[in-house]
């Protein structure tokens, strides 16, 4: 509720109050119970209202010499139902699942085009390599879109900027379907990944504006999930499309129809969690109610900038690249993998419709072994979360403790390379096709394990500088998704699967090291950066 309002004659003495100030990313890793907003917040210093309970009077004058108090709007205690923090534990969950859906729904879009590979490139008269652009154009387009949305979600809020792409994102399916030559799907399919990135850039740091730091676990988990089901799920469906009566270009009708049913769905239940927009829209509401426009909102004194934008998402992003060796060494990792997701979209029919002369549909299914080891990866992280890690911060005074992000990423670590090596070697059409599709489960497993512990150990590491860190990060990871399909099918092809497997597996081999050695050094590295926190 707004403070009241005092206003007199003269020279009054106004009162004053020191407004506390703590970080969005800082509060959610510093308290269990306390409320929490944003961590696209963290870099501005927006002011937390739910702290500042103390009087916030600022002296103003207008043209007669009248002095007023300013009024800075803020929630009404720690039990303000419209603080996301307080919101009652299903709309929580509700509204991840449905943020799922939509993650699931874009991921799933940037694939399920790669089984029409074959087909369109018969049908356009191109080479297959030309027609992988449609699958790698999706994903270079969530590279650069996070530049838009990251910016405008600080602007607008959540909402708005997240269901506008989404929006976008399912129209350009229409011209997928309906294309009459290559060109049409190039500009499509990219214009797809750049807009339908919005939910990548924005739902992650949605679900920390309403879980704390102990239960964002299974959110977190949750997304990522969605994240790596969907692209997984794609070959799956679109290989049984594209071989019956359909045909491939109901690969974008059926993209189109299932995020028109859950974007509605959620565009009418899921409900702003920006703090800062939510005081804003609550402070213009109040001011216009009342009449007294002295009343504001925390945002307003720290507005967005030009500059803001630029050093967070364009200077400070390839700053940090370049001098903290944990990001650095975190995101070529975080890359290798995230690249690996998209080969096999080119290497799994090497294996399994060439190699074994299986059909479109049914050579997609081998990847239902990913699939299940990507929940059972989920799975181990959210129970980690709840015990080990609870503990740990617990004992920390409730402070995060990134190192033991690490623990599932050191299993991940070692479990991937088993998988591949496994996958590689049981790859002979004369050996059952059962014990290369049970490989998938642990390369899934290890997948969602490095992937999401070491996003989660970069925002633990950087706080405040996250933002920066993670822009980053998906920028050079994205880039690798949409570069690995393109030397897929070549390497598959001259190497053999044995082989050209393996050469992944060595490579995930030599990376074992670099989790361990952040568990044991990583306190030690942190206190010589120049952006981590003291924690």
């Amino acid at each position: 509720m707004s403070s009241a309002l005092s206003s007199r004659k003269g020279s009054p003495t106004p009162y004053s109050r020191a407004l506390s100030k703590e970080t969005s990313i800082a509060q959610a890793h510093d308290r269990d119970s306390s409320n929490s907003i944003s961590s696209q917040d963290v870099e501005k210093g927006v002011e937390t209202p739910e702290k500042s309970r103390g009087q916030d009077h600022e002296r103003q004058a207008n043209g007669n010499d009248e002095y007023y108090t300013k009024i800075v709007e803020e929630f009404d205690g720690p039990n303000d139902p419209e603080n996301p923090m307080n919101w009652p534990l299903r709309t929580k969950y509700l509204t991840t699942v449905l943020y799922s859906t939509l993650t699931f729904c874009i991921t799933f879009s940037s694939s399920v085009f790669s089984t029409a590979t074959m087909v369109t490139s018969q049908k356009f008269g191109v080479s297959t390599e030309v027609m992988t652009l449609g699958t790698s154009l999706v994903v270079i387009g969530f590279a650069l879109g996070p530049i838009i949305w990251g910016p405008l979600s600080e602007l607008y809020g959540r909402k708005i900027p997240l269901f506008t792409g989404f929006a976008i994102f399912a129209i350009f399916q229409i011209p997928v379907a309906v294309a009459q030559n290559v060109e049409t799907i190039m500009l499509a399919r990219f214009l797809t990944g750049l807009f339908g990135s919005s939910s990548l850039a924005i739902i992650g740091g949605t679900l920390a504006d309403f879980w704390d730091p102990v239960q964002r676990g299974f959110a977190l988990g949750l997304f990522a999930g969605a994240t790596f089901i969907g692209p997984v799920a794609g070959p799956i469906v679109g290989g049984f499309i594209t071989q019956s009566y359909l045909g491939w270009r109901w690969t974008a009708w059926i993209t189109l129809i299932m995020a028109s049913f859950f974007g509605l769905v959620a565009v009418l239940v899921c409900k702003e969690s920006y703090v800062p927009v939510i005081l804003q829209r609550r402070a213009t509401k109040r001011k216009h109610a009342t009449k007294n426009w002295a009343i504001h909102a925390p945002i307003d004194e720290n507005p967005v900038t030009t500059h803001d934008i630029i050093t967070k998402y364009l200077i400070r992003p390839w700053k940090m690249l370049i001098l903290e060796p944990i990001l650095v060494l975190i995101t070529i990792y975080v890359s290798l993998i995230y690249g690996m997701i998209y080969l096999f979209f080119e290497a799994y029919p090497v294996a399994f419709q060439e190699d074994r002369g299986w059909n479109l549909g049914v050579g997609a299914l081998p990847f239902l072994g990913i699939t299940i080891g990507v929940v059972i990866g989920v799975a181990f992280i959210t129970y980690t979360s709840q015990t080990r890690y609870k503990r740990k911060m617990d004992a920390n005074g409730g402070k995060p403790v990134p190192e033991e992000r690490l623990v599932p990423m050191v299993a991940g670590a070692i479990l991937l390379p088993i998988g591949l090596f496994w996958f590689a070697w049981t790859s002979n059409k004369n050996i059952s096709w059962v014990p290369q599709v049970i490989a998938g489960v642990p390369i899934g497993a290890g997948i969602i394990m490095i992937f999401l512990q070491g996003l989660s150990y970069i925002i633990d590491v950087y706080l405040m500088y996250a933002n920066s860190a993670l822009a980053a990060n998906t920028f050079v990871r994205s880039l690798a998704g949409g570069g690995f399909p393109m030397f897929a099918a070549a390497m598959y092809h001259n190497l053999g699967v044995n082989w050209a497997t393996s050469l992944l597996g060595f490579i995930c081999v030599a990376f074992i090291p670099a989790p361990i050695l952040f568990f044991i050094y990583g306190k030690r590295i942190r206190q010589m950066s120049k952006f981590a926190p003291d924690i």
